[in-house]
């Protein structure tokens, strides 16, 4: 029974806890597991992970104490700590991008029935002295479909706290909590953690904004394959500067996936490989224009698709991959600039194929 008795309730909170700490560690697994399956299925957002947590009784006990005992107190209300306690299971949502706490939220939304929604963005912008992390808090239960069913009985009216945080706001949070003092300090400490907070704040909204400039970029790659060939000079000299090509016409990732998609129509090129590979090419070259690596393209890869179909009839365990033919095809266009394209083996044999196709047949 309530009381204001506040040293029994908290025995009392105690034993609830201890005897339902086993329930509690299932509940929270079976929760996160369902979070996370709902968050993935409905797809558009890109996680970093879900997880999960039994709030430790003593901070239980501290919140309440901070938050619900005085005005209780105070208004002769009698209470039971468990009963404020909305948050004794927390699930964290992770995502890479600031736009996507919201898409986050209304998943979730969709699902579980709302309690309460606690917006830590608007709570730490609303005042500048307030140091805590942005991200979205949310209050759910089971919806009421599911809370009728036998296998979510033992958790069915558990109300339960979902974190949704980008990576900086999670990071931010983790650091936060090392700060000490932070209401109540000099001046010049307060403003060095708002230079801090503030720098998380702008990195979690550069992320963002790179993200949707790389996406862009990769829209706005002009075609290359639709252009005039270059000075054919700087095919067989590539060191030799472009005539057709102004300096700033470099091949870079976004160019070069305008023109490897074109040749390579079915194949899905990774961001990481492309990466490493586009600087591989411009470490040979010493300044790859996308219109002189699409020029060579044009120009070598039917010899080497015919080396390739060659090469796979006798070596069918092998590999043969679009970088591959574009190493091939770097390397037949200027054997010297591109001999770090090729491994020996893969030289040599390439060279006698090549041989072999400008020797005479005999009669």
């Amino acid at each position: 029974m309530p009381s204001l008795d506040f040293d029994l309730e908290e025995s009392h909170f105690r034993a609830f806890y201890a005897q339902h700490s086993v329930a509690l560690d299932a509940a929270c697994a079976a929760l996160t597991d369902m979070v996370a399956a709902v968050v993935t299925r409905a797809g558009g957002v890109e996680v970093a992970k879900v997880e999960g947590r039994v709030k430790d009784a003593d901070e239980c006990i501290r919140k309440f104490v901070r938050k619900y005992r005085p005005a209780l107190e105070e208004n002769n209300t009698p209470y039971e700590i468990q009963s404020y306690i909305t948050d004794l299971v927390g699930v964290r949502v992770v995502c890479l991008y600031e736009d996507e706490l919201e898409k986050i939220a209304a998943i979730v939304r969709g699902h579980f029935a709302v309690i309460d929604v606690t917006d830590k963005v608007t709570a730490v912008e609303s005042t500048e002295a307030s140091f805590g992390y942005k991200g979205l808090h949310l209050d759910l239960k089971l919806s009421t479909t599911e809370r009728n069913q036998a296998e979510y009985a033992a958790y069915a009216h558990l109300p339960f706290e979902l974190q949704v945080r980008t990576i900086i706001q999670d990071s931010w949070s983790v650091l936060d909590h090392r700060i000490k003092y932070k209401k109540s300090i000099p001046s010049e400490l307060k403003r060095r953690i708002n230079v801090l907070s503030a720098l998380f704040e702008l990195a979690d909204r550069e992320f963002r904004q790179i993200r949707d400039a790389t996406a862009a970029e990769l829209l706005q790659a002009p075609d290359e394959t639709a252009e005039p060939l270059p000075d054919p000079a700087a095919v067989d000299n590539p060191q030799a500067p472009s005539k057709a090509q102004a300096p700033s016409s470099e091949l870079n990732a976004f160019t070069f996936l305008k023109i490897a998609t074109h040749f390579f129509k079915d194949f899905e090129f990774e961001p990481s490989k492309v990466d490493g590979f586009v600087d591989d090419i411009q470490a040979w070259s010493r300044g790859m224009t996308r219109a002189r690596f699409n020029a060579l393209m044009r120009e070598t890869v039917g010899v080497v698709k015919r080396y390739k179909q060659h090469f796979e009839e006798h070596n069918p365990q092998a590999s043969f991959n679009p970088y591959t033919v574009i190493r091939h095809c770097l390397y037949l266009s200027n054997k010297a600039a591109f001999r770090p394209a090729l491994r020996n083996s893969a030289r040599e044999s390439f060279e006698a194929w090549l041989q072999e196709q400008t020797e005479p047949k005999l009669q």
